[in-house]
């Protein structure tokens, strides 16, 4: 009896002693502390925002994302006793909770129902606090997002300040309020609670860049960016990776191809280890290390296997051609070259190794790397697959890409570790996408779409992923989807009007969504899937240097010819154009921006990207923040000293001629300087007609091409984007004009 009292006092003592060392480090009262404790110790929860939380000046409004049941408990315990927090029925009734109850004010709030109360109000002007709990959904429906209405309207009456606040990991524990298919469940998950600066309703609208944008929508844009401060973005990819594992279960199927079947995140990362070895062998730390590969599950090894080795992978475009290949090595200053002779062989690449060699570059073939594996070495790996071969450092270069070429030389674009954490999590912020999902991914690798968004989304979210070689196979990819039945897909307007040209009705039938990006997506794209297949194509953009996405369309915010919303940390800023009175020029920051380029006239070395980026883009924003782009600035031409959009030009020959591909490129003119010339696909197309029609819609008559150039179909780079360069010398010496 007196050794149990002993036990029982000692940790009385214990359990007193830490409280004690929480509230004075914490600032709160030792009653909360004392509440607090058993989370901080089971769930070794990352607090130190909650210090900023504390302190922010009166009127504050905390909004909470509810993801499961212990938010109500975490948040009585850590936020100012004088708040009066509005819990949801269920958290009201629950008797569990009912300590933690006592610390603070609390009311009911049925969510179900808007409200905008006078009394909350009344609190908040006589330096009162409130904390709300909004239900956690990236994209909420109409009815929920009445809620941030709501608030936003109470924030604005009562001039308070906002402060989001959202823990990490709390949706994958027990209590969590999300389907465990959504979102596996697991014990003792560590807990980080991200919690913003902060911010009046107007500080916020001013923030997003956006004329007089909607208190409500700047409102939910802050709290996305709540979810993205909670993302582990410090550990690099490989941890990353790891973290994602014991996540979502070391053993679950995460990256499938046709060739070598499924491989779960354990074998994965069991081959990444081996391969590193390997890769180690013939290179030095922060070497660039070629990547030339399809989309297969031995891609994924070789990046995870130079992530492991503190390599950079540097993702070579085999589509670009002999000469921009060779450019890209040296530009990259890359000395060895992963690839697979089999694939060399069936691509019919051998011009493009030639080049490779040529360049000073030494080819290193996948099967001769498997070949000296010996069984040991297998089982090493296999016990050692969560460790990486190379310490690791999320400021570091983690890939180079290389811009797509169409409209000049490539240049290298370097992108960091926590560039591409930051992207994918910026997405996971803004889609909803859960481990119930499976993505099909036919854009390559070496386009940043495929890359981040089609490859490490899915990795890190665990997202099942389906691999398929080439985005060209328009016959076969219609059959893959069919039998992999895959949720998500991701695709160019060029390939998906080709894939449908070729499908029957039933084979997209189990997709939820489309994400379409690097080129505006026809109306009869977007139609043709809407009534065949039953699935919503969701426009997006980006570009390789924001690693890639930058903005797009969700099932709440979906606007048809607009490509989206910025996602969450992303700021941008427009620059008057002349010539141009609608929107323009977007430059960007975030966290998601490239460390730099590097240029063929200064090979190897990095030109860091100084605050912000100019994307060469004209773009148009309405007031509920949804980005329209109008063109590139390099893609208007100047005819009798007027700016047109060449982007302009193709979206009115589109409404005409709807069926059909078409590019309008700007050639030398004698008496103008520049005219517009229409290259097309349509057999039918006329000069006479498309005037007409341009008079019908209103346009000046020198957005109306008057020469056009008919060709069987538009050339097209490997990522699926039009060549405006090969377009552009088609015209000419169609028309004659190559001694111009």
């Amino acid at each position: 009896m007196l050794l149990a009292s002993a036990v029982l006092l000692g940790v009385a003592a214990v359990w007193a002693l830490a409280a004690g060392v929480l509230a004075y480090t914490l600032g709160i009262r030792f009653r909360q502390a004392l509440l607090y404790v058993p989370f901080k110790l089971v769930y070794r929860i990352r607090d130190d925002a909650t210090r900023d939380a504390r302190a922010a000046t009166a009127p504050v409004i905390y909004v909470v994302s509810h993801q499961s049941r212990i938010e109500p408990a975490l948040m009585l315990s850590l936020l100012p006793d004088d708040t009066l927090h509005i819990l949801d029925e269920a958290s009201a009734d629950a008797h569990w909770l009912d300590p933690w109850r006592t610390l603070a004010r609390n009311i009911v709030f049925n969510a179900e129902h808007v409200f905008v109360s006078r009394r909350l109000v009344r609190v908040l002007r006589g330096k009162g606090r409130l904390a709300v709990y909004f239900p956690d959904s990236v994209e909420p429906d109409v009815k929920s997002f009445r809620l941030f209405r709501a608030v936003a309207r109470i924030a604005m009456q009562a001039d308070a300040r906002i402060v989001p606040i959202f823990v990490g990991g709390a949706r994958h524990l027990p209590s969590s309020l999300t389907p465990p298919k959504q979102a596996p469940r697991s014990w003792f998950p560590r807990l980080g609670i991200a919690a913003l600066a902060p911010m009046t309703i107007a500080e916020l609208s001013e923030r997003a860049g956006v004329a007089h944008t909607t208190s409500a929508n700047a409102f939910f844009d802050r709290f996305a960016e709540a979810r993205l401060a909670a993302a582990e973005l410090d550990g690099g990819l490989f941890h990353a990776m790891c973290d994602a594992a014991e996540r979502f279960g070391s053993s679950r199927t995460i990256v499938e191809d046709v060739v070598t079947g499924a491989l779960s995140y354990r074998m994965l990362m069991t081959g990444a280890r081996v391969i590193g070895r390997r890769l180690e062998a013939v290179s030095a730390p922060g070497d660039a290390v070629g990547v030339l590969l399809p989309n297969a599950n031995g891609l994924v090894i070789a990046l995870m296997g130079l992530v492991s080795a503190a390599r950079v992978a540097a993702m070579v475009n085999y589509t670009a051609g002999p000469a921009n290949v060779a450019s890209a090595v040296k530009t990259a200053e890359i000395r060895v070259v992963v690839s697979s002779k089999a694939f060399i062989e069936k691509a019919d690449l051998a011009d493009v190794v030639a080049a490779i060699e040529q360049a000073g570059a030494r080819m290193l073939w996948l099967e001769e790397l498997r070949k000296g594996v010996s069984a040991p070495e297998k089982a090493a790996a296999a016990l050692q697959w969560h460790r990486p071969l190379r310490p690791q450092n999320a400021s570091k270069p983690a890939v180079i890409l290389f811009t797509s070429g169409s409209e000049g030389t490539p240049k290298a674009v370097v992108l960091s570790h926590r560039n591409l954490i930051a992207n994918a999590m910026q997405a996971e912020a803004r889609i909803s996408i859960s481990p119930a999902d499976k993505l099909l991914n036919v854009l390559p690798a070496f386009h940043s779409f495929g890359l981040t968004g089609g490859t490490i989304l899915p990795l890190l979210t665990g997202v099942r992923l389906f691999l398929y070689p080439s985005p060209l196979h328009y016959k076969l990819i219609p059959d893959i989807a069919r039998k992999a039945r895959p949720t998500i897909m991701f695709g160019t307007d060029t390939f998906l009007s080709a894939y449908a040209r070729t499908a029957e009705d039933g084979d997209f039938s189990s997709l939820r969504f489309v994400v379409a990006g690097a080129e505006p997506v026809r109306q009869e794209t977007r139609r043709v899937w809407r009534d065949r297949f039953g699935a919503e194509i969701v426009e997006g953009y980006g570009l390789t240097e924001a690693a890639p996405v930058v903005a797009v369309n969700t099932a709440t915010h979906n606007r048809d010819g607009t490509v989206g919303r910025l996602l969450p940390g992303i700021r941008m800023r427009l620059e008057p154009v002349e010539g141009v009175s609608e929107g323009g020029q977007l430059w960007l920051t975030g966290p998601n921006m490239m460390m730099g380029y590097m240029t063929a006239d200064r090979p190897g070395e990095l030109q860091p990207l100084d605050g912000w980026h100019d994307t060469g883009d004209i773009v148009s924003v309405d007031r509920e923040g949804f980005l329209t782009i109008r063109g590139r600035a390099k893609r208007f031409a100047k005819i009798a000293g007027e700016m047109v959009s060449l982007g302009a030009v193709e979206m009115l020959v589109q409404s005409l001629w709807p069926e059909e591909h078409h590019a309008a490129v700007a050639v030398p003119d004698k008496r103008k300087g520049e005219r517009i010339v229409l290259v097309t696909t349509a057999g039918n197309a006329d000069a006479e007609t498309l005037r007409l029609y341009g008079k019908q819609a209103g346009v000046a008559d020198l957005m109306v091409p008057h020469d056009i150039v008919k060709v069987g179909e538009l050339p097209v780079l490997g990522s699926g984007k039009t060549d405006y360069v090969t377009a552009r010398r088609m015209a000419i010496e169609q028309l004659g004009l190559a001694a111009a």
